[in-house]
């Protein structure tokens, strides 16, 4: 099957797939989840790991000959022509404390013989379901981006200044991360930030419109795959901060209504730069603008 052709009859399948894992999900989650600890804070749960031996199962029923990189550790057949990405459980975190986004992301990357180890393939089908809502998200190279069967389009919000955005934040080494001063600037000069803690949701939010950007620094294939193709076949943009194409081995991702992207592709170059920062104002500058306020 080519990825170019538009005979890819992948996604039934996958949806079906991630609706079985995601009522395994409801299940769990009802029952109480187990949780431990991968890092200092790094949760996972024997949800996650039931979910990708599930989902690991019924690929391999349904397409024995694809290869299957998943977050909790299945590495099979990597040299196929085609691999799938899957996240059984994108936003263990808010699962664990039994907040309500998470979802079950799947997404298919077609690599033809002669791809080099650190080239990407080409994006050919993305799976993304919310058990908690029952929305299914969905696409095909070429043949647009659904929830739950009708079509979706990303926002036509102009400017950064009207936009909702969305960001999130790591697990591990949260020190270290510079996104709380991206945040910070973003709050300041958009009409909100959202930090909802599922980057597979954020992305097929801004596919469908709901947002109308995301950024976030060092996310992995499993967490981007198929909620970049989401956006693409959405008519949106993904790119890296400086614009460039995305990469599914990138560590910063970029994604858009593609109205907004030279504008957000600016504002990042100005933060690395250090040019145009807001500052933070003191205790007392706080207290004086109350003052202020009041009479």
């Amino acid at each position: 099957m080519s990825a170019e052709t538009g005979d890819l009859v992948f996604v039934p399948r996958a949806a079906e797939i991630a609706r079985e894992g995601g009522a395994r999900l409801r299940e769990f989650l009802a029952a109480g989840v187990k949780t431990e600890y991968k890092g200092d804070v790094d949760l996972v749960t024997v949800a996650d790991r039931t979910v990708e031996k599930l989902i690991r199962a019924r690929l391999g029923e349904a397409f024995p000959e694809h290869g299957i990189y998943g977050e909790e550790g299945t590495r099979e057949r990597l040299e196929a022509e085609y691999r799938w990405y899957v996240d059984p459980l994108d936003g263990t975190t808010n699962f664990a404390h039994g907040f309500p986004q998470f979802c079950v992301s799947m997404g298919l990357e077609c690599r033809p013989v002669g791809t080099k180890p650190d080239e990407d393939g080409t994006l050919v089908a993305a799976v993304v379901y919310d058990p908690t809502r029952n929305e299914l998200f969905t696409a095909e190279r070429g043949r647009g981006a659904w929830l739950n069967g009708r079509r979706m389009h990303v926002s036509r919000t102009p400017v950064l200044a009207e936009a909702l955005i969305a960001t999130g934040f790591p697990s591990r080494k949260r020190h270290a991360s510079p996104n709380i001063h991206f945040y910070h600037e973003f709050t300041l000069r958009s009409h909100g930030v959202r930090r909802a803690g599922s980057a597979a949701l954020d992305l097929a939010y801004v596919a469908c419109g709901r947002m109308d950007a995301f950024w976030e620094f060092n996310l992995n294939p499993w967490d981007t795959a198929a909620g970049i193709l989401l956006v693409m076949e959405a008519g949106g943009r993904v790119t890296d901060f400086a614009g460039n194409p995305f990469r599914l081995e990138s560590r910063e991702i970029l994604a858009s209504n593609g109205l907004i992207g030279d504008e957000l592709v600016r504002f990042f170059d100005d933060m690395f730069a250090g040019r145009g920062l807001a500052p933070i104002p003191t205790p007392r500058e706080f207290a004086q603008a109350r003052a202020a306020r009041q009479g």
